[in-house]
């Protein structure tokens, strides 16, 4: 797949940098120019970060960073089944425990949500981080409302860090869930409040809080792109209609002097 020339692998994260000294030079950095165009393009094209990510597996797959991005662009592109199979590999090589809850989740979008569930339990939750372990609070919820159960996925998001007025960068992730699954069940006022909490917390726009708000506030947005061509669109029928009105006034004059000929006549 074409990379650009401005793309020269030096953008690669330091410590994944480290991981590939490991190969011989040339070879690491078509790998690095092959991650980079992941790294930018998942978010916005994650079909076409995922076709780097193979072209990197294939160059290096005994790399945990490199299975650890094969993983996330194909999480990206909802092949879970391969997403898990990428997540664990990259596990093994590295020894850590932070794609625990992402893990989890790829056994969600598998259907099975018990599994989920029962990897919050493992003893890995407890040696996460507080960002991965908000994360697994996460997924465990999201696997309760799979499972129809909106009071236990309630309770699960209720937590220190969901109470704490503090702003991290994924306090408004959770306050939002914590907002969508009161909504879920009915508790309409509470949500409003949660919402508007995980809009306080949204400085970077992670989260749709404020039209979620609106729609709660009965409030409908207007695409003003949409009332400019319909203006445009009124304008031209004027236009046309003006002109076939002169048009018809042409018509009949014609019509008059041809009477008015044939008198001479």
């Amino acid at each position: 797949m074409p990379i650009p020339p401005e793309v020269t692998g030096e953008e690669i994260d330091p410590d994944v940098r480290q991981e590939l000294m490991s190969l011989p030079k040339g070879l690491a950095e078509d790998v690095s120019r092959n991650l980079v165009m992941v790294a930018q393009l998942i978010d916005e094209d994650p079909e076409k970060a995922y076709g780097y990510s193979r072209v990197a597996l294939r160059l290096a797959s005994r790399v945990a960073a490199v299975r650890e991005a094969a993983g996330f662009a194909a999480y990206a592109t909802q092949k879970y089944s391969e997403a898990l199979a990428e997540f664990r590999a990259a596990r093994r090589m590295s020894g850590g425990v932070e794609l625990w809850p992402v893990m989890a989740d790829c056994e969600r979008g598998l259907g099975r949500p018990e599994r989920a569930l029962a990897m919050a339990g493992e003893p890995e939750v407890q040696k996460l981080d507080k960002a991965g372990q908000v994360e697994m609070r996460l997924v465990a919820a999201g696997a309760r409302r799979d499972l129809g159960q909106l009071d236990a996925a309630i309770v699960t998001l209720q937590s220190p860090e969901l109470a704490s007025g503090a702003v991290h960068p994924w306090t408004a992730r959770l306050r939002y869930a914590y907002a969508d699954a009161l909504l879920a069940a009915g508790r309409e006022q509470e949500a409003r409040e949660w919402f508007g909490k995980a809009l306080e917390a949204d400085k970077d726009g992670a989260t749709d809080a404020s039209d979620r708000l609106a729609e709660l506030d009965g409030v409908e947005f207007v695409d003003a792109f949409d009332d400019a061509e319909d203006e445009d669109s009124e304008d031209e029928d004027s236009e046309d209609e003006d002109f076939a009105g002169e048009t018809d006034g042409v018509v009949e004059d014609d019509g008059r002097d041809d009477d008015r000929d044939g008198d001479k006549g």
